[in-house]
C-alpha cells in the first residue's frame, strides 16, 4: 500500500479514536500504530531500513520481524530514551510547587522584572534554558512555574504557558548542541560557531512573532487552570497564599532548576574545548572530563536534582504519610506521561517505517529559487506526517544536502540549515510526545493544545523562514 495512503489511514484512526469514540490517548496510538504496522508491507521495510543506512542483510533481516516485535522495539526505545527524565523531572517539578520553592522563584521573578514583564520572561528564559538542555527537559522544569505564576493572574495562563513552552521550542531547533541543527550543520558544513549565532538572530525574530500571537491567542480564548495528576488548584492557590517568611529560601529554590543545566552545559562545554584523545591521564582535564562525562549526563543530572528537590520537600513537610503521598503522586502523573509519550512515539516509528520521508523526498522536483520554501515545505511534511522534529530535519537534509554549496545556493548554506529547522517546529499534534507532555501537564485538552500551541509552532516556522529568506537575499555572507 501507498505510503501517504497508509500514514492517512493512521492520522484518521487516531483523530477517530479520540475524538469520537473518547478512547484514552494511550490506547487509541498504540491501535492507530498496530493498523499501520499491519498495512506496511515488508518491501517498504526493507527499503526503511537501506535508508536507515542498514546494509541489506540487516535490512532484509529487519523486515522480516513480526508486528509485534515491531511495535514492542518501537515503545521500549522511545520509552527508554525518555522514561527517566519523565520521573526525575516530575518529582522535581512537584517538590518544587508542593515545597513553596516554585512560589519563591516566581515571586523574586516578579520583584526582578514585575508582573507586566512575566510573560516576556518567561519566553527568554526558556529561549535560553532550550540551547544546553534537550527540550522535554524545558518542558518539565518551566510548566510548573508557569502553573504557580499563573495562580497571580489566571486570565494570563494561557500566555504564560505559551511563553514559557514557545521560546525553547525555537532554540531546540536551531541552535547547537542540540541533536537535530547540531547533524544539519554537520551535514552542510556549516561551522557551529555561526549556527548558534545566525540562530540565535532568527530565533528571537521567531519568538518576538510567538509573543504576538500568544497575546492575541490569550485575548480571543480563556484557558481555565485545571486540576492535574501532580497538584490541585487548591494546592497551587495554598502555596501561592503563603507568607513570604514561611516560604524557602531563592537560592535552595533554584538549585534542582539550576544545577541539571550547569551540568548538562558544562558536559558540552568542556568537550567543546578538551579533546578527550590529547589529554594526560590523571590531568586536571582529564578528571574534569570524567566528572561531567557522568554528571553533566541528561539522566544523572535531574537524579541529583530531584535528590535536592527532595530533600528541600521533606525538610518543608512536617507529615511523613503526606511526603510519601506527594511523591506517590509524582510517581504516577509521570507514569501516565511515559505511556502518553512511548505510545505515541510508536505511532511515530511506524509511519517512519512505510518509507513516508523517501516517497515525500521523490516527489519534490528541485528549483533553485525555490530552494529555501522546498526545503521548509518537505520538512514540515514529514515532521507532521510522523511527529518528530529531529527525524524531519535528517531526512530533509538528505534531499536537500546536494545544495550545501554556497556556490549553487547564493548565499551561506547556514540559511539552509535554519529553514529546516523552521520547517521541523510547523504544526505539532497528536503523533508528537511534545503535545501530550505539553497537554498533560498543563491540564489541557487538545483541541486547547492545538490553539495554544500547535498553531503558535506553525506561525513561528513561517515567521522564520520569512526571515531567513529576506536575510539571505540582504546578508547572503558570502
Amino acid at each position: 500500500m501507498n505510503a501517504l495512503l497508509i500514514v492517512a489511514i493512521g492520522i484518521a484512526v487516531v483523530l477517530f479514536a479520540i475524538i469520537v469514540l473518547k478512547l484514552h490517548v494511550v490506547i487509541a496510538l498504540l491501535f492507530a500504530a498496530l493498523l499501520t504496522g499491519i498495512l506496511c508491507s515488508q518491501a517498504q521495510l526493507y527499503q526503511y531500513a537501506v535508508h536507515s543506512g542498514m546494509a541489506d542483510a540487516e535490512a532484509a533481516k529487519f523486515s522480516l520481524q513480526t508486528i509485534g516485535v515491531r511495535l514492542s522495539n518501537a515503545f521500549g526505545n522511545t520509552a527508554a530514551k525518555i522514561g527517566l527524565v519523565v520521573i526525575f523531572a516530575s518529582i522535581i517539578g512537584s517538590a518544587l510547587i508542593k515545597s513553596g520553592a516554585a512560589e519563591r522563584i516566581i515571586r523574586s521573578l516578579l520583584k526582578g522584572v514585575g508582573e507586566k514583564n512575566a510573560a516576556l520572561a518567561f519566553l527568554s528564559g526558556s529561549f535560553a534554558l532550550a540551547i544546553p538542555i534537550f527540550i522535554d527537559m524545558v518542558y518539565f522544569l518551566m510548566i510548573p512555574l508557569v502553573k504557580s505564576m499563573g495562580i497571580h493572574n489566571p486570565r494570563k495562563f494561557s500566555l504564560y504557558l505559551s511563553c514559557g513552552v514557545g521560546g525553547g521550542v525555537m532554540a531546540h531547533a536551531m541552535i547547537p548542541p542540540t541533536p537535530g541543527p547540531s547533524f544539519v550543520a554537520n551535514e552542510l558544513g556549516v561551522n557551529h560557531g555561526i549556527m548558534m549565532m545566525m540562530g540565535a538572530i532568527v530565533g528571537i525574530i521567531t519568538i518576538i512573532c510567538g509573543y504576538i500571537y500568544a497575546r492575541w491567542a490569550n485575548k480571543k480564548w480563556e484557558l481555565p487552570m485545571r486540576d492535574t495528576p501532580d497538584i490541585s488548584i487548591a494546592e497551587l492557590k495554598e502555596k501561592a497564599a503563603q507568607e513570604q517568611g514561611t516560604l524557602p529560601g531563592l537560592g535552595i529554590s533554584l538549585l534542582p532548576v539550576v544545577l541539571p543545566i550547569v551540568l548538562i552545559a558544562g558536559n558540552t562545554i568542556v568537550n567543546l574545548f578538551i579533546n578527550e584523545k590529547t589529554v594526560s591521564p590523571g590531568s586536571f582535564q582529564s578528571m574534569l572530563l570524567a566528572f561531567f562525562k557522568v554528571a553533566g549526563d541528561s539522566n544523572i543530572a535531574l537524579f541529583i536534582a530531584a535528590a535536592i528537590a527532595l530533600l528541600l520537600l521533606h525538610r518543608r513537610t512536617n507529615n511523613n504519610a503526606a511526603f510519601q503521598k506527594i511523591i506517590a503522586e509524582a510517581v504516577k502523573s509521570a507514569g501516565t506521561i511515559v505511556l502518553i509519550i512511548a505510545a505515541g512515539g510508536t505511532f511515530g516509528q511506524m509511519l517512519q517505517q512505510t518509507g513516508i520521508g523517501v516517497q515525500i523526498a521523490a516527489m519534490a522536483s528541485v528549483n533553485k529559487s525555490f530552494i529555501l520554501p522546498l526545503a521548509f515545505l518537505i520538512t514540515a511534511v514529514v515532521r507532521t506526517a510522523q511527529g518528530s522534529a529531529t527525524v524531519a530535519m535528517v531526512t530533509t537534509i538528505g534531499v536537500m544536502k546536494g545544495f550545501s554549496s554556497a556556490a549553487v545556493l547564493g548565499f551561506h548554506p547556514v540559511y539552509l540549515a535554519l529553514v529546516i529547522g523552521c520547517g521541523s517546529k510547523v504544526f505539532s499534534w497528536m503523533n508528537d510526545s511534545a503535545f501530550w507532555i505539553i497537554t498533560e501537564m498543563s491540564g489541557m485538552k487538545e483541541k486547547e493544545t492545538v490553539r495554544f500551541f500547535s498553531v503558535m509552532l506553525t506561525v513561528m516556522g513561517i515567521a522564520g523562514l520569512i526571515a531567513v529568506m529576506i536575510l539571505s537575499k540582504v546578508f547572503p555572507l558570502i
